[in-house]
């Protein structure tokens, strides 16, 4: 009886009494037996406007059990139970917490996301062992002062709430080393939060902010700085010498100029997509020797530096919707496995090669490094591009090329004489996109022994026949844009196929038999009616990169595609699911397959 006594101790309030049937009705005694085993309670989503007593003083009353003088075997024995180390109440009703909570002194973690809490109590500052708090979700205003007293917390989960400030005395919190406070009304942050020398990861987007602290450099352990939809008009120069720094989020901002990072040689990632950024130089890319992902999307850049070609880590540029004119041929140079360049004005590079991805134009780059300018040979390779009319066939063309073109003629056959000009010369691309096709051209199989890239979409195809499946050499397939609801299952035959649009069809299924395909690095299916998706299959494709699943209907995202470590790009917006939330997607595919992961049942 000592460890109840000593229990009890700790509360004068604590007694031997029976708690009302109404007040625990909502609470099964064989989940309150079982945390006494196990040390965790899970009240998720049980629709509660309040805690009762009984989770309060489960480690202080007598069990029911005992009272009704039942028999106890050596493995329930209720006085040898566990001190409630982990209390889970999220997605419930509660507006607060009673301070009852201090009977609980042992707890690690507390959950209590998704709730209409307003204010914690103060009582809060005696759960001294208390490593893990998640109030995100809430309507809190103010964190009370009391918080800073949790010297053990190395977790904490502030995001959509309504915070304004942040309480003083918030750097004693030193064994911190994760703080979400994204999605509140903060307007700036102290200095003083740059003593949480613990600090691993910080997220502040979707606030007020106008300006960070120079302070913030002094964090030498911060790995992740997560500032995206604020008001920043510019960044401190001493953000360069963060030495730790590994991935850094900017985007939705005001910022106009960007700094150099000397010191951040450990950056991977840099966000700084959506701003009025004008000028890119090389002054601001020489540090930046281990960066894997440059993000300067929706800028007002006008031209890229050849000295990009030193970034030579660098696996996905994104430089779409800027006022970019030409892009240097040292890109080129690059191993990239991602290049947007979607929404530029660019004249020294044809749209065909653009829509063709980002090995295609990195091809067309490499072979343009030795040239010094623009050559008579540019000129015959823009006529290249399409047959000049029904009735003739340039011939020259396809050779120069090795591309046969028949493309945008809205026409619902591709005529014999196309086909009869390649004759015994070499083509390596198919374009017959947007026209009126209602089937795929039967005698495409012709060029089975040499076209490595189909472009066939914006027709009205509703199948693929197995007979097309015979391209064996085929790399690259563009469908998009057609009425598309299924795949042959002969298409697993297309061993060297590496990339395939599916985007704007019908398909109410992730088709199968892309699963056994082996070489496929990335899959574009937005814009379906995909409900579901099998992520034990999808881990298979080893090689597997990009996938865009963006407005189709899945209604949840299954844990276990977390697992599916080598996808760089992970794309799902618009989809019906409520997990994981806007916020999470927002910080990219590496923390979207994170949190996954920590939701896998174990």
């Amino acid at each position: 009886m000592s460890r109840l006594k000593g229990a009890a101790g700790r509360d004068p309030r604590a007694g031997f009494r029976t708690e009302t049937r109404d007040s625990n009705a909502s609470i099964p005694q064989g989940l309150l037996k079982a945390a006494r085993k196990s040390g965790q309670l899970n009240l998720s989503g049980r629709n509660l406007s309040e805690v009762p007593q009984c989770v309060w003083r489960i480690n202080v009353d007598i069990p029911e059990e005992a009272n009704q003088n039942l028999s106890f075997s050596a493995t329930e024995r209720w006085w040898e139970q566990t001190d409630l180390t982990k209390l889970i109440l999220s997605n419930n009703n509660l507006q607060s917490l009673a301070d009852d909570l201090r009977l609980l002194p042992a707890l690690t973690v507390l959950d209590i996301h998704d709730n209409q809490l307003e204010s914690l109590p103060s009582a809060i500052s005696e759960l001294e062992n208390l490593q893990k708090l998640n109030v995100s979700h809430n309507k809190l205003k103010k964190l009370p002062e009391e918080i800073t007293n949790l010297r053990n917390l190395t977790h904490l989960y502030l995001q959509h709430n309504e915070l304004t400030v942040i309480p003083e005395g918030f750097e004693q919190l030193s064994s911190l080393e994760d703080l979400d406070l994204s999605n509140n009304r903060l307007t700036m942050i102290s200095t003083g939060i740059s003593s949480l020398s613990s600090l691993v990861r910080m997220n502040l987007s979707s606030n007020q902010l106008k300006s960070l602290p120079a302070e913030i450099s002094k964090m030498k352990k911060l790995k992740l700085l997560d500032c995206n939809s604020n008001l920043l008009e510019s960044i401190p120069p001493e953000l360069a010498g963060m030495e730790s720094l590994e991935l850094l989020y900017l985007r939705r901002n005001k910022l106009r100029f960007l700094p150099e990072f000397p010191s951040c040689k450990l950056l991977k990632e840099l966000h700084i997509g959506e701003n009025q950024i004008e000028v890119l130089k090389a002054e601001h890319l020489k540090h930046l020797n281990s960066i894997l992902v440059l993000e300067l999307r929706d800028n007002k850049l006008k031209s890229v530096p050849d000295e990009i070609s030193l970034l030579q880590s660098l696996e996905r540029l994104d430089l779409s919707n800027n006022d970019i004119s030409s892009l240097p041929y040292s890109l080129g140079k690059l191993h990239l496995k991602f290049l947007a360049v979607e929404g530029n004005p660019l004249r020294t590079i044809r749209r065909e090669i653009i829509n063709k991805g980002t090995e295609e134009v990195l091809k067309y780059l490499q072979s343009k490094i030795q040239d010094d300018g623009p050559s008579q040979n540019d000129s015959a390779d823009k006529t290249a591009m399409t047959l000049p009319s029904e009735s003739s066939v340039n011939i020259h063309a396809i050779i120069t090329s090795k591309l046969l073109d028949y493309s945008d003629k809205q026409k619902n056959l591709i005529p014999d004489e196309v086909f009869d000009a390649v004759k015994s010369n070499i083509i390596v691309s198919v374009n017959f996109s947007k026209n009126q096709l209602c089937e795929i051209p039967k005698r495409i199989i012709e060029l089975k022994d040499m076209v490595t890239d189909v472009n066939l979409s914006f027709n009205k195809l509703s199948s693929i026949s197995s007979e097309f499946c015979m391209l064996q050499k085929l790399t690259f397939l563009d469908v998009r844009n057609n009425f598309l609801n299924s795949l042959p299952e002969e298409m697993e035959s297309l061993i060297r196929l590496q990339i395939i649009n599916l985007s704007f069809n019908r398909f109410k299924t992730f088709p199968e038999v892309l699963y056994r395909i082996p070489a496929l690095e990335t899959i574009l299916i937005s814009n379906n009616q995909v409900g579901s998706l099998d992520p034990h299959k999808m881990k298979t494709m080893e090689h597997l990169t990009t996938l865009d699943l963006q407005n189709n209907d899945l209604l949840q995202i299954p844990p276990e595609l977390g697992n599916c470590v080598n996808l760089r790009t992970l794309l799902l917006d618009g989809n019906p699911f409520r997990v994981p939330r806007a916020a999470i997607l927002m910080k990219g595919t590496a923390a979207v397959l994170e949190y996954l992961r920590d939701r896998i049942p174990t």
